[in-house]
């Protein structure tokens, strides 16, 4: 409890009474929170996004880039500005299912996507990596995807720290525009 503090009821701050903290609300993550598009089982018919995402325009699926075997896309609850990830297009779970011309692919949107990035926001470097299973971190466990998340000099701060809030500059259409422009071809 912090000083001054009581929980007493008629010493409580109300609803809607003015205090003096700032909020900086995230309502979109709630969405991720409660798991909305996890798909409902561990086949490609089962609701996987990734799956569903190809259907879609460019600028409705925020894909960036399409390639023969795979695809580059925004990430819809993004660690950092630009965070995307690259998709095969078959529904495989994991690293070792792909094919030899997956393989490459992947690594060549993934070669293509921080030029891009380095390109249209200035990346000062990046974490990219694949989460295998559910167990290892993978929110969507039943379809591969690899992230590559854009970072820069101080981009940690207390927000994500402290508040567990990030602070994204930039709406994800708008960041698809700028990456898609910036694609290497």
């Amino acid at each position: 409890m912090l000083a001054g503090m009581t929980t007493e009821p008629e010493q409580q701050i109300g609803v809607g009474t003015p205090d003096s903290f700032q909020r900086l609300w995230t309502p979109h993550r709630m969405a991720y929170i409660q798991g909305e598009n996890k798909p409902t089982g561990p086949g490609a018919d089962d609701g996987c996004p990734f799956c569903s995402i190809p259907a879609k325009s460019d600028e409705d699926g925020l894909i960036i880039a399409r390639g023969e075997r795979v695809y580059a896309v925004l990430n819809l609850y993004p660690y950092n500005g630009g965070h995307l990830m690259v998709v095969p297009y078959r529904h495989v779970a994991d690293y070792t299912e792909l094919d030899e011309a997956e393989t490459v692919e992947l690594a060549r949107l993934t070669k293509q996507a921080m030029t891009a990035l380095r390109a249209a926001s200035g990346a000062h470097g990046f974490n990219i990596g694949l989460n295998q299973g559910s167990a290892a971190g993978a929110g969507i466990a039943a379809h591969l995807h690899q992230h590559i998340v854009p970072r820069w000099g101080g981009d940690t701060n207390f927000m994500p720290v402290i508040g567990a809030t990030k602070v994204l500059p930039q709406l994800l259409a708008d960041t698809r525009a700028m990456l898609a422009d910036a694609w290497p071809v």
